[in-house]
């Protein structure tokens, strides 16, 4: 099943980032991931639009 491409799996973000599911976990738990959408079923999107602001905003704190 694809999802629209204005909207980014989970899977999608930790294959870009090169990350872990629990390292990605744990941004959320903290604040300072990007800002999700849970759907009914629990999983998690997160718009492209916002995906795109949260890494400009690490760019700026680098």
């Amino acid at each position: 099943m694809s999802t629209p491409k204005n909207k980014l799996r989970v899977d999608e973000i930790l294959l870009d980032l090169g990350i872990a599911r629990s390292t990605f976990d744990d941004w959320r738990a903290k604040g300072t991931g990007p800002r999700c959408i849970k759907l009914p079923n629990g999983q998690l999107r997160i718009r492209r639009t916002e995906y795109d602001r949260w890494l400009e905003a690490r760019e700026e704190a680098a």
